[in-house]
This record gives C-alpha cells, sequence and structure tokens, in this order.
C-alpha cells in the first residue's frame, strides 16, 4: 500500500504531508482484514472503472495420457464484467489548528484523517464480505454458489473446532485443498477463547493447525455467522484501480477539505471455495 507524494496545493508542507500519508496507511493497515489473506491483483490505474472475472463452478483435475494428444483445457464457465467502484471518506483540517501547529511548533493534529481511514478500511471490508447491491458485486458471505453449513452452539467447549473440521471438510470434498483462512463475527472469535475440553489449549489454537492462513475478527460480519476460504488467486482476489491515496480538495470558509479514496473490486472466481458458517438462529 503506497500513495502518491502530490502535495502541490495544499496548506501543508512536505514533511506535513508525508506525515499525514504515513499517518493514513497506518491507521487502514491496522484496520483492513480482507487483504490479509486475499490476494492483490494490481494496481491497474485511477482511470480503469471495469474489469472481467472468469467464474469457475467446480474444481477440475489435470488430464492424464501416454502421448498428450488431446486438448483439455481449463475453462470458465462464465465470464462478468465488474465495476470497479470509487469508495471514499472526507475530512477538514481547520486553518486555525494548522496555524496553531505551527505557532507552538508542534505537529498537526490528523486525528480527523485518522478516524477518516479507518472509515474507509471499515468500507473496503464490507465491499469484500457483504459486496454491493448498488453495484451487483457479490461478497464472500452472500455469492451465488458458495458451501455452507449450520454451526453448531459454540458456547459449548469443542463445537466451534468440530464445525470448522467440517467445514474444511466440504471444502476438500471440492477439490480446495488449503490453504485455509477463517474469518468471523467479534462474538464467534470470543468464544473459542476456551479451553478446548480435555486439554489445556485454547479451542482457536486447535482451529488454527486447521486454518494456517490465519484466523480473524471482523464487525462487516453481521450476526453469529463467519466463513472458512481456500485462498489463493486461482480462487479470489482483489483488484484494486488505485490504492488508499489523498487528494486535497479545497479550500471552504478558510478551512481546508481532503479525501482519502481508493478504487477496488473482489472477484470471486471459484465460489466453491468458500463455505459461509451460517447462524442456525436465521436459518
Amino acid at each position: 500500500m503506497s500513495m502518491t507524494n502530490h502535495y502541490s496545493g495544499t496548506p501543508l508542507t512536505e514533511k506535513e504531508w508525508n506525515d499525514l500519508q504515513e499517518l493514513v496507511i497506518h491507521h487502514a493497515r491496522r484496520t483492513l482484514i480482507g487483504r490479509r489473506f486475499l490476494d492483490i491483483y494490481g494496481p491497474l490505474g485511477g482511470g480503469v472503472q471495469a474489469i472481467m472475472n472468469d467464474v469457475y463452478e467446480e474444481s477440475d483435475v489435470g488430464t492424464i495420457s501416454l502421448h498428450g494428444d488431446t486438448l483439455e483445457v481449463s475453462n470458465p464457465v462464465k465470464r462478468e464484467n465488474l465495476t470497479i467502484p470509487l469508495l471514499y471518506k472526507d475530512f477538514k483540517l481547520y486553518w486555525r489548528d494548522i496555524a496553531h501547529a505551527r505557532t507552538l511548533d508542534i505537529p498537526i493534529d490528523f486525528s480527523t484523517a485518522a478516524n477518516a481511514a479507518t472509515q474507509l478500511a471499515l468500507l473496503e471490508d464490507d465491499l469484500i464480505f457483504n459486496g454491493s447491491e448498488q453495484f451487483n458485486i457479490k461478497g464472500l458471505m452472500n455469492v451465488k454458489g458458495r458451501i455452507t453449513h449450520i454451526r453448531g452452539d459454540w458456547k459449548k467447549t469443542g463445537h466451534a473446532f468440530q464445525d470448522i473440521v467440517e467445514a474444511r471438510n466440504k471444502l476438500m470434498q471440492m477439490g480446495h485443498t488449503g490453504p485455509y483462512a477463517l474469518i468471523v463475527s467479534p462474538q464467534l472469535y470470543a468464544l473459542m477463547h476456551r479451553v478446548h475440553q480435555g486439554t489445556n489449549v485454547l479451542e482457536i489454537e486447535h482451529i488454527r493447525e486447521l486454518v494456517t492462513d490465519g484466523v480473524y475478527q471482523s464487525p462487516v460480519i453481521k450476526g453469529d455467522a463467519g466463513v472458512l476460504i481456500a485462498t489463493g488467486r486461482q480462487n479470489v482476489d482483489l483488484a484494486i484501480a488505485e490504492d488508499f491515496d489523498i487528494a486535497y480538495m479545497d479550500e471552504e470558509q478558510m478551512n481546508h477539505l481532503f479525501r482519502i479514496y481508493e478504487t477496488i473490486v473482489p472477484r470471486i472466481k471459484r465460489p466453491s471455495a468458500i463455505c459461509t458458517l451460517e447462524d442456525p438462529k436465521s436459518s
């Protein structure tokens, strides 16, 4: 994740602009979950507004023969055109705050930018997990063709581990051999932090032995739900036209408006590489 080093026209000095960029990247990285397990495709350029996505419904295997005289091509079942939307959050720096910092020779307080970066990072994860109805984009939690598993009661010891084993087996049966990543709601994440019966180990530690690409929690996953995914760009990736960047927009009543923005879209190529853990109460 990097930013364009353009500070010309802003009220900030070069050092202040660089400090602002570093702060925005730091807070975005602290918040983002999807990028911790998804492969990145790009950046492609901010002007790119759409991208193709080849969708495969099943994991096929290779072909064996003596001379290889038959052509066996891995073909998608469909090719879809995805819009790459613009995600953004604006913030304001007050001229008196800037003047105050310079008068006292102290750093400018960029807390409002940190807040905007965090909000934008949450929006990115919401697009990855829940998609966007407005742009006809499906997320990991609602894409058609995914595998589903009705989970048990994770308040009972061992049930979380057993559900992950069963969900993993379902993905394996579809030919998705891993590695895997697990992302759950904060409520389910907390329930995994109990001692696995018959051991002195937390249940989440046993789960991590099966889920080697990471176990995460995200507030954008609503209800008591989660998702187990076989990672790899052959299954899902995140297409980035333009990564996190800051733009100085205008001066308004002597104060200064900025925008943090990005243009991204998740590409789900093999929906069967995704197994959502469904809340039994909502099924």
